[in-house]
């Protein structure tokens, strides 16, 4: 598809197998269409690869980190379980939230976790919120071992646990983690399969074709097909005076909320 923006006439002009559609420059769909594009751009120059929290680098969109935030907020979960360190700054954001909170811990899971990751998280000042386990997310001895620490955190009546997967992002993979973990997920909670933007990524530098078909949202779409009992959608913005409704992320289709027993989800509240 071609975009073509016009600042002087004020339209945004796409143009996909020879048809052609102009939109007002300043409205929803061109917000949308440019975002798109910008997310693609930002990351095929490693945007993502620029932002740290609390000194330890940060590998997410700016916006995903607000939104899950908000996510946290309304829902207050108890522990949150994440697949994928690197170096450590998502763990930190996460504690960070549960510091602010005055509750929660953190429980990562890596294959590898580097000395100095392993270092810096140990000396930081939030370490009392945040466990690390080494191992492969899908390894039934790693699964084992964080169900045992979820049981044995979430020891009290109605505590809540939300999951992230941003660990290897093949479909197999993610419908491995998807079914080890979901079942941790308590009702009104989500587990959310990160990067599904790999699928819009496919002609961009760095990216791949296979990654139509092989990436984290397909993975999440199957297993949402298959499970009833999880709804698939992005989270509902707490705040809104605009007219738009799509999130900017890199998380499209990943967000899959376990219903509670009278079907409703405890952040429509």
């Amino acid at each position: 598809m071609k975009l073509t923006i016009d600042t002087d006439s004020r339209v945004l002009t796409t143009e996909n197998s020879g048809i052609c559609r102009d939109f007002p420059l300043y409205s929803r769909e061109a917000f949308e269409l440019i975002s798109r594009e910008w997310v693609r751009t930002g990351w095929a120059v490693n945007y993502y690869f620029t932002l740290s929290w609390f000194g330890r680098p940060i590998l997410q969109l700016p916006e995903d980190l607000i939104r899950l935030q908000e996510v946290v907020n309304a829902l207050r979960p108890d522990v949150i379980v994440e697949s994928g360190i690197y170096s450590g700054g998502s763990l930190l954001f996460h504690a960070t939230l549960f510091e602010a909170l005055g509750k929660g811990r953190v429980i990562g899971i890596d294959k590898h976790i580097a000395e100095d990751t392993r270092d810096a998280i140990a000396q930081h000042r939030l370490s009392h919120r945040i466990e690390m386990i080494e191992g492969d997310s899908i390894a039934a001895a790693t699964v084992e071992k964080v169900h045992s620490r979820v049981r044995q955190i979430c020891s009290e009546q109605n505590e809540k646990v939300l999951v992230i997967l941003d660990s290897h992002h093949s479909k197999d993979h993610v419908a491995g983690e998807l079914r080890a973990y979901s079942p941790l997920v308590t009702p009104g909670s989500c587990i959310i399969a990160a990067d599904g933007i790999m699928r819009d990524l496919t002609d961009v530098p760095g990216g791949d074709p296979a990654w139509s078909h092989d990436n984290p949202a397909a993975a999440a779409l199957e297993f949402a097909a298959a499970h009833p009992e999880f709804e698939m959608r992005q989270p509902r913005w707490p705040f809104n005076k605009s007219s738009l409704e799509q999130n900017i992320t890199y998380w499209p289709d990943g967000w899959l909320w376990k219903k509670t027993g009278c079907g409703e989800n405890s952040d429509s509240r």
